[in-house]
């Protein structure tokens, strides 16, 4: 069997029993990042893991099933995979977590189909995806936030839930105008460009958003030009899946599913922490980083809130 060590979810590896390629075609993504992401947390993930990159295998190159087209996630196909984002295809692609089922988040027809894919109601929010820490103000506030704590937490197995950003936010709040001003001018609020689809997550003023440590989702954000929705790859109420075997009755779904192999992190999911009032933060799930990332939030000074969550 050919061994090529591939990072595939928050600087973790994992060991994939496919076929081996006849080519195979070792991702570009590079391993630095594991041993900044160690250092950011502190206690954070395990740094037995640099030993173990001889052990790690990539996913078998492109094949085709009855139940549709297999990718292996590597930089040469995310190109593709964001032709299919902007076709208002549904994709699924592995994270730093779980996979995910991905469309682009300001298409009303790709949002609806993925709450069809999953048989889940239109009133169970979905989280969006970005490329960068830095695109997070184009659909979320955080003017709030202290400086520094989202490149903190981000890239990593955290959503941050934050106010949903909108025109009717900032022209309801006068002292905030002046910075609708900025922004407008800085290019930062990019109008219909930064506006989520509506039919994202109806009635809520918040959204959870991801900046996932794994190059090939961020990737296909970014090349997308918008943000991305995300949510977990399984039927609703169903268990998260680690591998892409564990839903291979929803790939016909799909425009593509991109193989990043057995992700280790287990179905806990990403840590989702609310951080919409000023000073203070809430977990609303503890998935795989809660220790991490509450060290990080009262680093910078925030308190935990333990009234009602927005």
């Amino acid at each position: 069997m050919n061994v090529i060590p591939t990072r595939i979810a928050g600087g973790r590896f994992s060991l994939f029993n496919a076929t081996p390629p006849s080519s195979p075609v070792a991702l570009k993504f590079g391993f630095a990042h594991l041993r900044q992401r160690s250092r950011r947390f502190g206690v954070g993930f395990p740094t037995m893991m640099a030993g173990s990159l001889e052990k790690c295998v990539v996913c078998s190159e492109t094949s085709t099933t009855n139940s549709g087209v297999i990718r292996p996630a590597t930089e040469a196909n995310s190109e593709e995979a964001v032709g299919a984002v902007k076709a208002g295809k549904v994709i699924a692609v592995p994270t730093d977590t779980l996979y995910g089922f991905a469309c682009d988040a300001c298409s009303m027809e790709a949002v609806s189909r993925i709450y069809e894919i999953k048989g889940r109601k239109h009133t169970s929010p979905l989280a969006i995806c970005v490329g960068e820490v830095s695109d997070i103000n184009r659909f979320a506030i955080t003017d709030h936030l202290p400086r520094g704590l989202l490149h903190c937490l981000l890239p990593g197995p955290v959503t941050v839930v934050l106010r949903r950003d909108s025109v009717d936010y900032w022209f309801s709040c006068p002292d905030l105008q002046s910075s609708l001003i900025f922004k407008k001018i800085s290019g930062c609020f990019a109008g219909e460009a930064s506006m989520l689809e509506k039919s994202l997550n109806p009635g809520l003023d918040s959204i959870g958003v991801r900046v996932p440590d794994c190059n090939f989702i961020r990737t296909i954000a970014h090349g997308s030009g918008s943000a991305l929705a995300l949510t977990s790859a399984n039927l609703s109420g169903k268990p998260s899946s680690v591998c892409i075997k564990d839903f291979e009755n929803l790939w016909e779904d799909c425009a593509y599913v991109y193989d990043g192999g057995v992700l280790p992190s287990g179905r806990a999911g990403s840590t989702v922490v609310e951080l919409i009032e000023p000073g203070k933060y809430k977990i609303l799930r503890e998935g795989s980083a809660k220790e991490e990332t509450v060290a990080i939030l009262e680093r910078h000074s925030l308190l935990e809130n333990v009234g009602m969550t927005s």
